[in-house]
């Protein structure tokens, strides 16, 4: 009796504690022990402590003999022929899409382009509806608006050679001293020589 040691409300020590003991030894819903009976009861029947082979249950009267252990022995037998297989978990792969826009072969085909004058004829039907046409059927059977004032004349601006000096052409660029004496020459040459040579040439033979 000097083993026994009174204790404080609450605290439950693993050491030279019999109430703890007890406790453990008298809870009869621990898993560890429902398989401790399942065992005894296994062994009573007349398997040994590891066969895997579950007989057929026999038919007890439930008034007279409980019947959990069988119950649970035939459970555990069960869960021990499961085939249990381990599940090999692979990291995800990358998942390569084609992009289109990277690959342009995946592109659906560009349309084809309309005609300059397909273009230009859309774009006069487009103005004519929408100045003229959609305006008179909207406003069909409307009052027509007061005449507001007419746009007053502005001077029209037109650029003029004689102030616009950026408007004439670039002036000439002189010809140098040298061209200009033999221009010179050449021409006092063919006005006192050759031609008068030519004239009379041309008068011997008419």
């Amino acid at each position: 009796m000097s083993d026994i040691h009174s204790l404080f409300t609450g605290v439950l020590p693993t050491h030279n504690h019999y109430g703890l003991r007890n406790t453990q030894a008298l809870a009869g819903v621990s898993h560890v022990w429902q398989d401790f009976f399942a065992r005894a009861l296994a062994e009573q029947l007349g398997q040994a402590p590891g066969t895997a082979v579950a007989q057929d249950a026999q038919p007890m009267d439930a008034s007279v003999e409980p019947n959990v252990g069988s119950d649970l022995l035939s459970q555990i037998v069960t869960q021990r022929h499961c085939d249990v297989q381990d599940t090999v978990i692979a990291p995800p792969e990358p998942l390569f899409l084609p992009i289109a826009e990277f690959e342009l072969e995946l592109l659906p085909p560009a349309a084809t382009p309309f005609p300059d004058d397909e273009i230009v004829a859309q774009q006069h039907q487009q103005r004519f509806e929408s100045t003229w046409v959609r305006p008179s059927v909207l406003n069909a059977g409307q009052p027509l608006p007061a005449p507001g004032p007419a746009p007053q004349p502005k001077p029209l601006s037109l650029p003029i050679a004689e102030f616009e000096l950026t408007l004439l052409p670039p002036p000439a660029e002189p010809y140098p001293t040298e061209e200009l004496q033999a221009q010179q020459k050449a021409l006092d040459f063919d006005c006192g020589w050759a031609r008068p040579l030519i004239i009379n040439n041309l008068r011997l033979a008419a």
